[in-house]
């Protein structure tokens, strides 16, 4: 298929550009590199340097280039700055995306798969994170995931649109040959903040709060390889194929991983120590988050590749302690 890959240049959006060639389909790319990286993008794969929210150039993209479907990573992310900030987010993450929807509807492009997150939930109601649960945010950003949610319900009964959003839990490592990966500014995420740590380009990592409810006392997140996450992407495809199909998965590898334990498998991984400082809990973070994603194991035929945190930083070491400055193009 011809898919319209909308942040193809992103982390997760170049990642599954990768997988989409790997598996013989033709990814095309747009992307306004606000936060994307040009680099993060082969140079035979078609690339419109755009914005989502454009939407007489989307279509004129879609019909030029006969778009079969879209993937959408293109959002802002940052939960903190949705909080301080919530209109960014509401024009980019929802109204920029309807004029995404909008050109697909008038172009007669149907299939849609949604990159969503676990922050739809909130502070779940229990443990591991089921797709029946309550979707109640606490944050603007995991609101607006949610909004277009239920705008794809409302399309799917109006217009026979087909979709498929994936509710992603912590998206981690690097594609294995160590060519593409994760470089974000500012880096918010644990695994490469740990990894810049034993590189020497950090004086050391903050713990916030060691006395969770928790085996070693920090928090428990669920880490899932961003290669693995692309290819739940590819085999929704397929379900897709009768209009006004609207599907909703958990993406996560179902098991809890410490602060700590982070740490002390990037020092296995890397042979350097970590320092570190203890300091307070930070508002808002709970105890524990992680994903049963059975539904998805079971109604796509999906395989978890990288099942083990050590697996998964390995290759975010290869990438990072190759290019420990990113792809070096701001």
């Amino acid at each position: 298929m011809k898919i319209l890959v909308v942040g193809g240049a992103g982390y997760i959006g170049s990642h599954c550009v990768r997988q989409l060639q790997q598996a013989g389909h033709a990814p095309v790319v747009l992307d306004n590199l606000s936060f994307g990286h040009r680099k993060a993008v082969a140079p035979e794969v078609p690339f419109y340097q755009a914005d989502l929210g454009d939407q007489p150039e989307v279509e004129k993209i879609l019909r030029n280039e006969k778009i079969e479907g879209v993937m959408h990573f293109a959002a802002f992310a940052y939960v903190g700055e949705s909080v301080t900030n919530p209109l960014k987010y509401y024009f980019n993450n929802v109204a920029a995306t309807l004029h995404l929807l909008q050109a697909m509807l008038n172009t007669g492009v149907s299939k849609f798969v949604f990159s969503s997150t676990c922050a739809t939930y909130g502070v779940p109601a229990k443990l591991p994170i089921t797709e029946d649960l309550p979707q109640q945010p606490i944050n603007p950003y995991g609101q607006t995931k949610l909004d277009v949610e239920n705008v794809l319900k409302n399309l799917a009964t109006a217009h026979g649109f087909s979709s498929a959003a994936f509710r992603y839990f912590n998206a981690s490592g690097a594609a294995e040959d160590g060519t593409i990966g994760e470089d974000h500014t500012p880096e918010t995420h644990l695994i490469p903040l740990v990894i810049d740590a034993a590189l020497g380009k950090r004086e050391n990592i903050a713990i916030f709060g060691d006395d969770y409810d928790t085996p070693d006392g920090t928090c428990l997140r669920d880490y899932i390889h961003v290669d693995d996450l692309a290819r739940a992407h590819i085999a929704v495809f397929e379900k897709l194929a009768d209009p006004g199909t609207t599907l909703f998965y958990n993406l996560g590898t179902g098991t809890p991983t410490s602060v700590k334990e982070v740490i002390q498998a990037v020092e296995k991984v890397s042979g350097k120590k970590v320092p570190t400082v203890i300091k307070e809990r930070r508002a808002g973070d709970p105890p524990a988050l992680y994903a049963n994603a059975e539904k998805a194991q079971k109604e796509l035929s999906w395989k978890i590749k990288f099942p083990d945190i050590h697996g998964i930083i390995k290759t975010a070491w290869k990438w990072h302690s190759n290019h420990p400055e990113g792809y070096q193009d701001r």
